[in-house]
Formats: structure tokens, sequence, C-alpha cells
């Protein structure tokens, strides 16, 4: 199956690049591009990409309120993307909000060829983008806030079972599956089915929702080791 990329980026040369460089690959197809949000928004609604390439810093409208115009579209627009966020800088205040929203993950725009394809098809595959310095990003925030945990987050936790539940806080920690499954002296594949019915019981779209679940509920607090 081809996977239909859009870039929104406010560089050119930036967007030449990479559509240059995604459209080599046999599997990946290069169906759109905009310099800013606004448009991103438009060119989604009418290519219906199966991953949008999102520039988080851009005039008119932002790649977080694109993100969201995205994620969370009007009554009528069935459509949702995977969106991967691009950033210049690694310390982004955006990424929790941009998380929260839905984003898939984050790439920095100066990663290695390698990496932006692999990011690709990766979030297209429906799994995260979380790379540890993020999940470690996502923590700071928690503890510079220190929200109080939702309720409703909280009681959505006794539907999972004590292994779930620990699963859970070890992706919220960051750890990989396979430390995840040495942690736990379990098969990797193992690993993956709990996270796949954790994902299920909670509603969660993928890894990086389920990092923001675990904090907002309680089950792991900034501060834990």
């Amino acid at each position: 199956m081809t996977i239909r990329v859009i870039i929104v980026d406010d560089q050119a040369m930036v967007r030449a690049g990479f559509a240059a460089l995604l459209a080599a690959q046999s599997d990946i197809d290069v169906v759109g591009e905009a310099p800013n949000g606004k448009e991103g928004v438009q060119v989604s609604r009418t290519t219906h990409p199966d991953v949008v390439l999102m520039d988080v810093r851009m005039p008119e409208m932002d790649g977080l309120a694109a993100a969201r115009a995205l994620l969370d579209p009007p009554p009528g627009v069935v459509h949702r993307p995977k969106v991967l966020m691009l950033t210049t800088f690694d310390a982004d205040d955006y990424v929790y909000e941009a998380l929260r929203a839905g984003a898939s993950g984050f790439l920095l725009k100066d990663a290695p060829p390698t990496d932006l394809i692999a990011a690709v098809r990766v979030v297209a595959g429906g799994d995260a983008l979380l790379a540890p310095s993020v999940t470690r990003r996502l923590i700071a925030q928690f503890a510079r806030q220190k929200p109080a945990p939702r309720r409703n987050r909280a009681l959505d936790l006794n539907g999972l079972t004590p292994r779930e539940t620990e699963v859970l806080e070890l992706i919220a920690r960051g750890l990989s599956n396979q430390e995840i499954a040495d942690r736990l002296v379990l098969a990797e594949q193992t690993v993956k089915t709990h996270i796949g019915r954790v994902l299920s019981k909670l509603g969660l779209r993928d890894r990086a929702q389920a990092v923001i679940f675990a904090y907002e509920s309680g089950l792991v607090t900034p501060g834990d080791q």
C-alpha cells in the first residue's frame, strides 16, 4: 500500500527537499504541499493524505492550530490523517499540546534522511514516534504544571488488568517495548499485545497519548523513579 503524504512548511526549500526524498521511495507518494497551516488544512481536506508532515512555526496558522483542525475536524469531515510535527528546536514548547491534540510524534528537521523516511512509515502504520527525549520533556511539563489527576481518567484505570497497568506505567517512563519485556520478563510480542489492549480499553490512539493519560490519571507522577 502506498503512503500518501503532504508537506506543510513555510520554507520552500524544505518542502522541496522533503518531497524529493520521500517521492523517491516506492511506497510513498507526495500528494500535496502548503506554505502555512491554513492552506495545509485545505490541502489535507482535498487530498486525504495518510500522513501530514507539519512544521511547528508558520505564519497565518501555526502547526499546533492546524494539527487541532485536522485531528478534531468539524461535523461532516471524516478524514483524520496522522500528523507528524516537524521542528528545528528539540526543546520546543509545543510538544505537550501537540501530542494532547493527537499528533503522532515529533521529528527534528535536521534528522538524517533515513529517519524521516522511517518516521513516515512508522506513523502511517499506526505507531507513535515518541523518542525518550520527548517523553522526558512531557514529564518535565507535568512537573512544572503539577496538574491534579483527572477523576474520569483515574476511573478508567479500573478497566485495566494489573499487568496492563504495569505496562502503561513503564510506557510513561519512556521504556521501549524491548526494555519493558526485559523488565517484566516477557516476550516482546506479549508486550505489544498488552499495549494494544491498553490503547483499546482506554480509547487512545497511540503511545504518545498513553504517556499523557498515565500522568493525567495520576498513575505516574513527576519525580517518580
